[in-house]
This record gives structure tokens, sequence and C-alpha cells, in this order.
């Protein structure tokens, strides 16, 4: 049976996940991908001077499918945090790569043609809304101290349905 406990860690498995025979791009650095770190949940400490992504959730809501049928949507946000230094010092290179990282998320979370359930792990994602959004910190507060760029990703995955 599926639990909502272990959403956070189902959705972090599939950004971390790579096969090349899916099409499918890396996120991991050790796969080729743009993102240093990618876990679920942000911890006490976050590793500095690193690209992260943490897998959070937002909300849960339990949809009443029948009398005795409800189907949990989790409502995760990706939080992803890019250094804005880069070796050349110019301050567009880190953010055009932040954007590049985010072509590759949205196609992970975007899924396999015709499975949009990250392989097996939900219902669906993604799907209910249709929509995934991405919402992009204002660099200039950032920049000038040099800190990290930040964006947030958030999008819903639905869980099978269950009895209860």
């Amino acid at each position: 049976m599926v639990s909502s406990a272990d959403a956070v860690a189902r959705e972090a498995a599939w950004l971390t996940a790579f096969d090349p025979a899916d099409g499918l791009p890396a996120l991991h650095a050790s796969q080729g991908g743009p993102f240093d770190v990618i876990q679920g949940y942000v911890p006490r400490t976050p590793q500095q001077r690193r690209t992260q992504l943490y897998v959070i959730r937002q909300r849960l809501h339990e949809v009443r499918t029948a009398h005795v049928r409800r189907m949990a949507r989790h409502h995760f946000q990706l939080r992803i945090v890019w250094p804005s230094s880069s070796p050349s010092g110019a301050a567009e290179a880190p953010q055009q790569a932040l954007d590049d990282a985010i072509e590759l998320v949205l196609l992970r979370v975007g899924g396999l043609m015709l499975d949009k359930t990250h392989g097996g792990r939900f219902l669906s994602v993604a799907e209910d809304p249709a929509e995934v959004v991405v919402d992009f910190a204002d660099p200039t507060d950032s920049l000038p101290n040099r800190a990290d760029l930040l964006c947030t990703v958030s999008y819903a995955a639905d869980d099978p349905e269950i009895n209860g």
C-alpha cells in the first residue's frame, strides 16, 4: 500500500534516477547533471557554493473521489539553490546556467512519453492540475553579495485511490 508519508522520498528518488535508455536527462552531477545535491527536505546546514535541489511537500490534500474512496494529492516544491559566482566573474553566466538546469528539471518532471507516473511512484504527476510553475527570485538581491540565486518549481502528484 502506498503511504503519503514517503511521497517526498519517492519524488527525490525519481529526480535522482537516471537511465540513459529512457531519453530523460540526468540531474545529479555524478551522472552528468547540473546538481551536486538532490534530496528530500532541506537540511539544517545546507552546503555552501554547491548547486542544490531540495524536494519539499508544500501541501497534502486528500481528495474524496467517492463515499469510501480517497486520493492523496501532494503539492511539491523543488527549492533550487544556485551559486551566483562563475570562473569568468560575469553575473550573466550563472543565471544562464540556472536557466539551463531548470530546462532539464522540467524535462525530468514531465516524465516519459505516455507515462506520467514517475516510474510507477505515483498515479500521475503534473497532470491535475496540468501545470508546472517556476518562480525565480530577483537576482539583483543576491548578485551584489555574491549570494546564491534561488528559484522554486511547483507541481502536484496524485497517489492511487485507497479505501477509507
